[in-house]
């Protein structure tokens, strides 16, 4: 399960690097250029948005590279980059994957009992 906690901690948080890097992008750009018209406006807490943006990948991979050794550390980052990326992003087309791997991977990282077989 450690194993599975990593692969899926790892991807989740590329996953959430990609949104990231977008939604990051996104407020960028409506600040230097504003709202454009129906197509884009600002979202409501800019910085919520840009933090989670970092911090909620990063704890994603680091949870993911920690499952084997330390796995309810692991476990712990990969249910609170869950929390950030939905709180930030909500659940979408976009969002689902990076949402249910994190989650996925910290719930096997919490129920591993013995480090898995080589």
């Amino acid at each position: 399960m450690r194993n599975a906690a990593l692969i899926l901690g790892i991807i989740g948080g590329l996953w959430g690097m990609l949104i990231g890097f977008f939604s990051y992008g996104y407020t960028e750009v409506i600040d230097r250029f504003g709202d454009l018209g129906e197509v884009g406006r600002q979202v409501d807490d800019v910085a919520l948005i840009r933090l989670t943006s970092l911090i909620a990948p990063v704890l994603a991979i680091a949870g993911g590279a920690m499952a084997r050794s330390q796995h309810v550390a692991a476990g712990v980052l990969l249910l609170v980059s869950t929390a950030g990326m939905y709180h930030a992003f909500g659940f979408g087309v976009f969002t689902m994957f990076p949402i249910a791997m994190c989650g996925l991977g910290g719930v096997l990282a919490l129920l591993a009992r013995r480090p898995d077989a080589a």
